[in-house]
């Protein structure tokens, strides 16, 4: 399949290895990784900087395999999910950067061609998330707000 905003088709990604059970040589247990989740959650950490340090300082290489339930899906049994998610607040910091950078380039064309695209990738997300019901009520995108949330 082709890209979105590129006519190139392309590789899409890196594949993890296949596994099928938690490694012997991990050292944690499925609820001790839950509880790590729990604490790094309260310490205001994302979902993938949680999926980071668990791999780099506590070596559980994947947390799916190990606890049968993805880090959001742990996170939102006990409801310390973020008001939105992840992806959708590294868009709309993306598109805050552009934004400035155009205000001070005003003649930058292919900036405002990146803003428009990645605004176009943020209301897709909304329409996706309020289909999910993820998204609070009522909840919509501007610049404006999305300053004041990020600020």
């Amino acid at each position: 399949m082709a890209r979105i905003h590129a006519r190139t088709k392309g590789k899409s990604g890196s594949t993890h290895p296949m596994r099928e059970k938690h490694p012997e040589w991990s050292s944690l247990n499925p609820r001790e990784i839950e509880g790590r989740i729990m604490e790094l959650a309260k310490a205001e950490k994302s979902t993938s900087e949680i999926g980071m340090i668990l791999r780099d300082q506590y070596a559980v290489p994947d947390v799916k395999i190990a606890t049968g339930k993805t880090i959001t899906q742990i996170l939102k049994q006990n409801k310390i999910t973020p008001e939105i998610p992840e992806d959708l607040q590294s868009l709309i910091k993306t598109a805050l950067k552009l934004k400035k950078h155009i205000d001070q380039h005003k003649k930058d064309l292919k900036t405002k061609r990146s803003l428009s695209l990645t605004e176009s990738k943020i209301r897709r997300l909304m329409k996706y998330y309020r289909r999910e019901q993820r998204l609070p009520e009522g909840w919509k995108y501007s610049l404006d707000q999305a300053k004041l949330m990020f600020e």
